[in-house]
């Protein structure tokens, strides 16, 4: 009871509403203020429809004021989901996400990072800081990211605290309260009937939010961290045929041979005498896979996530808890470096003698460039070394940054030079004009230029670190995020995580849109892989959605016209026999048109080969838009899914006399070809 005591201290000792507790008043679990409700009118995730608090009587409720780019805040997930899964009935937890990043504000987004993260809580769109500022203004504090509010079943604020907060401390207050508004009859286990996780009907995907990626052109392979899969993928690099998968496909913290070891979120990797290192990142760990032996096995790592930065200049590699590693890099000889990114420092790791130690970074979270151990970092998450200077991209503080190892120094190579974690943006220019948004990746050709994951500005950029003013300049990406091949100035992507250079061939793990794509940087030209055994990339079976027909931007057809009054947009899809539309994912159409075509909504849901959308014409010339994504798949063993991804511009006349009553849209459909090659791996 002391130890509880001491906890509801600690995390009271935020709240200016709540009283200091006596040490054995049991009423101490009751809040003493009404939390403030939620506004009307802002997004949810995972549920259907906006909950109010007052539908959470009875419930303990968690806030959880996040923003996913926060490495702290990712690493409360997997706290919240212990924490949820023991207290399903017991215990509500809202995630409030009031975006840092401008990219991080839009509904979308979240609704990725929701389903990369696996989250099940309902979540809000908060890019508005509406409820962060009704709280902080309750709590007379403060907020930062992430910081967690607790409600009681009476809809009583009783603690909020600012940090990451372990598992234990929170299942131990949590239960303590639940036990005794249990005893008081006020606890309630009715399910909240609105809560409904995304991740519930997320469809299967051959490649699940990619991380990274490694090219090995003595090997012929290209390995892809297929990150929210748990796995790795080897594939041949000149034919994309997928060659092995390392791991069960399950999350998990297994050594073992391919087919029965787990991994838990891999991202970044290197490559030397045919041994692959990954940075298991959740399991935060750092796993050699032999790949003549087939086999994965620990070499840096607990485990266990860590807590504190060890203060021994070196410590043994399986002794040391790390803190989500993100890259992985060689150096010299056998030094290998580690991105650690939840401590905001680049570790090495002496691969002769099994023992880690500092490279840069002194573990404060900040954009300060000095020596080596000195600087501070913000969440290192990319590593490209070249010659004693070890290039790293600097995600919280949305730079790209070198220490330069023989002169012990770090300086700014593209990004803000301001010592800022909030000067962030999508500007091409000389270095201290130029800007970048939460960069994830970074390398490099050996002359000087370096190639840049700008990854919330959904571009690849590209500065010359050897010129006097270093100059950062889009290579590849639009102003939005999207899907598109075609030229560098056609091409777009969405939220890319990870890239590697040979030859003249960029790879790019393209992570929101589940794909590799490769920028052929002689022919000016971004294509997408397709892979010629996708059945290879199956789970146990299960139906899987692998990349169909690329979307190389949206196709103007024939005009049409149509009788004014009320009629119908008829798409009508032409599948192959053999195919069906795949009820495992949402295949959804998106259209919009201006003024004189009305419509009543702006996205429609399609269920099967034809969707006739009603609308009202205007007498008149009009431009009808239509984006469409559709899941379809082999309707007797439903085991391959694909994705057709294509948009169409209209010119509608719409007049009096017109006979047709409709507008038709017609697609066919083609599979991508497939080989006869067998499933493997997991």
């Amino acid at each position: 009871m002391r130890r509880l005591l001491l906890v509801l201290t600690v995390l009271l000792a935020f709240v200016a509403v709540a009283p200091a507790i006596a040490q054995d008043d049991e009423r101490s679990y009751e809040g003493v203020a009404p939390a403030p409700p939620f506004p009307t009118g802002l997004d949810w995730i995972n549920v259907d429809g906006e909950l109010a608090l007052d539908e959470l009587e009875g419930k303990v409720v968690i806030l959880d004021f996040w923003t996913y780019g926060c490495i702290n805040c990712l690493h409360m997930i997997p706290v919240y989901e212990e924490l949820g899964a023991k207290y399903e009935d017991e215990l509500v937890i809202i995630g409030v996400h009031s975006a840092k990043f401008e990219n991080e504000g839009d509904t979308q987004n979240i609704q990725d990072i929701v389903q990369r993260y696996e989250v099940q809580h309902p979540v809000i769109n908060d890019n508005q800081f509406i409820v962060w500022r009704t709280y902080e203004q309750f709590l007379g504090q403060p907020l930062a990211w992430p910081t967690l509010v607790l409600i009681d079943p009476n809809g009583m604020v009783l603690a909020a605290q600012s940090g990451e907060i372990p598992f234990e401390p929170l299942d131990e207050l949590v239960g303590a309260m639940t036990t005794y508004f249990d005893t008081q009859g006020e606890l309630s286990r009715d399910a909240i009937a609105k809560i409904d996780p995304e991740i519930e009907s997320a469809p299967p995907r051959a490649l699940n939010f990619p991380g990274k990626i490694l090219a090995d052109p003595d090997g012929n392979r290209l390995f892809i961290a297929d990150s929210v899969n748990h796995r790795i993928v080897i594939t041949a690099l000149d034919t994309y045929e997928v060659l092995d998968v390392i791991g069960t496909g399950a999350q998990g913290y297994v050594d073992g041979d391919y087919d029965t070891a787990q991994f838990y979120k891999p991202q970044g990797m290197a490559l030397r005498d045919n041994v692959l290192y990954v940075a298991d990142t959740f399991n935060h760990t750092i796993r050699a896979v032999d790949l003549d032996e087939q086999t994965v096995a620990t070499i840096a790592g607990t485990g266990r996530q860590g807590r504190s930065v060890p203060r021994a200049s070196s410590f043994p590699a399986l002794a040391t808890d790390l803190r989500s590693p993100w890259d992985v890099e060689f150096g010299e000889d056998d030094t290998l470096y580690i991105a650690s990114a939840g401590t905001h420092q680049i570790w090495e790791m002496d691969l002769t003698i099994m023992t880690l130690s500092y490279t840069i970074g002194n573990g404060r979270e900040a954009q300060f460039n000095d020596r080596l151990l000195t600087s501070e970092l913000a969440q290192p998450s990319g590593l490209y070394y070249d010659d004693g200077l070890l290039y790293f991209a600097d995600s919280e503080s949305s730079t790209i940054r070198v220490g330069n190892i023989p002169a012990d120094e770090v300086r700014v190579v593209s990004g803000t030079t301001e010592n800022s974690l909030f000067d962030y943006g999508d500007i091409d220019g000389p270095l201290g004009e130029n800007r970048l948004q939460h960069a994830l990746g970074v390398d490099g050709d050996g002359t000087g230029m370096v190639y840049i994951a700008d990854t919330y500005n959904s571009k690849i950029k590209l500065v010359d670190d050897s010129s006097e003013d270093r100059v950062t300049t889009t290579l590849a990406g639009g102003n939005v995020a999207g899907f598109a091949d075609g030229t560098l100035n056609e091409a777009l992507f969405n939220e890319p995580g990870g890239i590697d250079l040979v030859g003249d061939l960029l790879y790019v793990a393209d992570t929101n849109n589940h794909v590799i794509r490769v920028i052929d940087l002689s022919e000016s030209t971004v294509t997408t892989v397709t892979f010629p055994n996708p059945e290879a990339l199956q789970i146990n079976g299960r139906a899987t959605v692998v990349a169909g027909n690329e979307f190389a931007g949206a196709e103007t057809l024939d005009a049409q016209t149509v009788a004014t009054g009320e009629g119908e947009i008829v798409l009508n899809l032409l599948l192959p026999e053999g195919y069906k539309i795949n009820d495992l994912a949402p295949s959804l159409a998106a259209v919009s048109a201006s003024d004189g075509i009305e419509l009543d909504a702006d996205e429609y849901t399609i269920e099967e080969v034809e969707l006739a959308i009603p609308a009202t014409f205007t007498e008149g010339e009009e431009t009808l838009f239509g984006s469409f994504d559709v899941y379809y798949c082999e309707a007797v063993n439903e085991s391959l899914c694909f994705i057709e991804r294509f948009a169409v511009e209209i010119p509608v006349t719409a007049a009096e006399d017109a006979d047709a009553a409709q507008v038709s849209i017609e697609r066919e459909i083609t599979p991508p070809e497939q080989s006869d090659f067998n499933t493997i791996g997991g």
